[in-house]
């Protein structure tokens, strides 16, 4: 039995539980977790924004090491250092056909499986595949990559959602150049791996826009050039910040309508909008016809930063080792098990930057 964070029901309180993880068969691979990040999206399969099976163990971005593996797994073994990979790509479908492996039609297929049982015999899914809120884990062979060397394992937990999404954001959905304007709404744990990602880019000027006046340094550690706190009069302080024009390319963390339209609107005349924030179906953006002709600007979806973590985390790890990129200064509060519903209040009050379950 191991200590777990399990979703009973959509809008249901966690409850931190006992679970009985079956042996790895074919195919699997199982993990002791060094540790997990508590992620905004995590909060999104607990009230229902986002749709998947429970009662589910939650936790998607995690590392820690092979405890064993089942028949026909190669490519690690046990006692080897592991980045769980909550989005694995089939290989098989149309977007992985054509290289677009973060749009895999089977990428979450797994979320449907019998991933653990609580004492009572009640059956679990593993929430986005790999069920990282737990001592340890079982997952396909395909949902574990090798954590780069040097890095400290707790830290690399990161590289499975915020950074990756955070980088690829920048450097693969806006496709920064150097000299460019930015500005990132939302400094949580992807907002800062935006504003990392934006200055190794080569950024300018890196804005950074969010509710909370005390996340300023925080953000200015990351590399942003100026602070705003969001209101209504958002875009006119970015256009002011960039000689009247507006920024070359905004960066949405946050998911809401008020907050995307925000970022398109911080955008020059030609400008590009990157939405990573994830909100509900029933949450509108309006635009009308004539603004969408004269402002020439583009909006974009982002899914997993449009990554591909078996050829990006080699070139985040390169950029960690040589100082470039921090991991450990997006870490605001290193908790348990037990600390992931406080997590989750936080998030909601836009507090902090990414708590850090370490077992």
């Amino acid at each position: 039995m191991v200590r777990a964070a399990v979703l009973p029901a959509v809008g249901a309180p966690l409850e931190i539980t006992d679970i009985e993880l079956p042996e790895p068969g074919p195919g699997q691979v199982s993990v002791s977790l060094a540790a997990a990040g508590v992620c905004h999206s995590d909060l999104s399969l607990s009230d229902g924004t986002m749709r998947l099976p429970v009662p589910a163990v939650l936790g998607h971005e995690g590392a820690g090491t092979v405890l064993a593996v089942g028949e026909g797994v190669t490519h690690v073994a046990a006692g080897d250092p592991v980045v769980l990979n909550w989005a694995p790509s089939c290989g098989a479908c149309f977007h992985c056909g054509i290289g677009e492996v973060w749009l895999c039609a089977d990428a979450l297929k797994g979320a449907a499986n019998i991933h653990a049982r609580t004492a009572d015999g009640t059956e679990l899914h593993p929430g986005l595949n790999v069920a990282a809120f737990a001592q340890e884990t079982v997952v396909a062979a395909n949902c574990v990559l090798p954590a780069p060397a040097g890095i400290p394992l707790d830290d690399a937990a990161l590289l499975g959602c915020a950074v990756l999404t955070g980088y690829g954001a920048v450097h693969h959905s806006a496709r920064v150049r150097e000299g460019e304007s930015v500005v990132v709404f939302g400094i949580g744990g992807v907002g800062l791996a935006v504003l990392q990602a934006a200055r190794i880019a080569g950024a300018s000027k890196i804005i950074a826009v969010d509710v909370s006046p005390e996340k300023e340094e925080l953000a200015r550690r990351a590399g942003a050039t100026d602070y705003v706190v969001a209101s209504d009069t958002t875009p006119r302080a970015v256009r002011k910040l960039t000689g009247g024009q507006g920024a070359d390319v905004a960066v949405e963390c946050v998911g809401r309508p008020a907050t995307i339209r925000g970022a398109w609107e911080s955008t020059r005349r030609g400008g590009r909008t990157t939405v990573v924030g994830i909100g509900g179906k029933d949450q509108q953006v309006t635009f009308n016809a004539l603004e969408i002709f004269h402002w020439g600007r583009s909006l974009t979806g982002c899914v997993y930063g449009n990554s591909d973590p078996a050829r990006d985390l080699p070139v985040l790890a390169d950029h960690i080792r040589a100082g470039r990129f921090d991991l450990s200064m997006m870490v605001t509060g290193r908790i348990s098990l037990d600390g992931i519903p406080a997590a989750f209040d936080h998030m909601i009050a836009g507090r902090g930057g990414r708590a850090l379950v370490v077992f």
